[in-house]
């Protein structure tokens, strides 16, 4: 009998600790022989493990190189990590002949971020009930004890351009998903659109080791991790960029607020040399502007961008659009 709806968005524990119970109970099958069907909880993973991994990236051949927590997952779930990602396709309706049941049931949770993390928080103490441990089941999502789920990144995003920019993709899934309502299907590809810039988001900042390119600020403060402190753009911005455009790391600095505004609307630009440059007439407000100044002066400001080294260096050809497309040169 199919599940329902609420044994996803609002399980009993007794319903949890049955499922982890036959889970724990579950053998592995051989290869090329029919899978066991997911259980609601293992659904709801890979939902959640669809925040950090994007499935698009990896076949068959590939999916044993999928990131964490898939290999994660497909050990504890005695299934193979090709199956997890299947799963992800089908949550985000990307894959044609997914189930719309499991379709509503991403739409639901990746609409409501605080259902969301409620329902990751139940299925992970009632793992732990059934002594499950970090080592089996990590808390990939790093929430267990008291953090919030927030999709970062979400600042750069107009609700009106990501809306154009999946009108094209909008008709193609109508026609190939005629069962399925064109709101359900709107929902679930803007939900996808904002789970790729957290993804990329998330990119930049580990490649910036969460600090400001522009002044080094460091976004974790009194031993805890402020995200409002930085922020992870563009530097074509998403507006203007393609779809693999949006998704590269190169395409992106961590900044905190005020240097990533000035980047934005061009009263600075980086050089192909990574220089820090002046729109004309900034330096000689500065003079006479002590808060400008204090803002955007050398220091705060370093000559040079301040990346890692071991940091994903910024590709240069969105250093060059933004110097001839948004940098005020005159």
């Amino acid at each position: 009998m199919p599940n329902t709806i609420s044994e996803f968005l609002d399980p009993a524990d007794s319903s949890l600790d049955e499922q982890w119970r036959s889970v724990l109970a579950r053998k592995a099958v051989p290869p090329g022989t029919r899978q066991v069907n997911f259980v609601p909880c293992e659904v709801v993973l890979s939902l959640c493990a669809s925040l950090l991994v994007d499935h698009h990236k990896y076949g068959s051949t590939t999916a044993h190189k999928a990131v964490f927590p898939v290999q994660h997952l497909a050990r504890l779930f005695k299934r193979p990590a090709s199956s997890f990602l299947a799963k992800m396709a089908n949550l985000d309706g990307s894959r044609s002949h997914g189930g719309r049941h499991e379709m509503e049931v991403a739409m639901h949770l990746l609409s409501d971020h605080t259902m969301m993390q409620d329902v990751y928080l139940r299925i992970m103490r009632a793992a732990r009930r059934r002594g499950i441990d970090h080592g089996h089941l990590p808390d990939f999502l790093d929430i267990e004890d008291g953090g919030a789920l927030l999709l970062v990144g979400q600042e750069e995003l107009v609700e009106s351009e990501v809306e154009k920019s999946l009108e094209d993709t909008l008709e193609k899934r109508a026609s190939e998903q005629d069962d399925v309502p064109l709101e359900l299907t709107q929902r679930l590809l803007t939900a996808t659109v904002r789970i790729g810039q957290h993804r990329f988001a998330q990119g930049v900042l580990a490649n910036h080791q969460h600090r400001c390119v522009f002044c080094g600020l460091s976004g974790i403060i009194a031993g805890e991790r402020r995200p409002r402190m930085l922020t992870a753009s563009h530097i074509k911005p998403w507006r203007d960029s393609t779809g693999k455009e949006r998704l590269d790391g190169r395409n992106g600095f961590t900044a905190c607020p005020t240097h990533d505004i000035a980047f934005d609307t061009g009263l600075i630009t980086v050089d192909l040399d990574l220089t820090v440059r002046y729109s004309p007439g900034i330096e000689q407000d500065m003079t006479i502007e002590a808060p400008l100044r204090a803002a955007l002066g050398k220091p705060p400001l370093a000559d040079r961008l301040m990346l890692p080294d071991v940091a994903v260096r910024p590709d240069m050809v969105y250093l060059d659009w933004h110097r001839t497309q948004i940098f005020v040169a005159s």
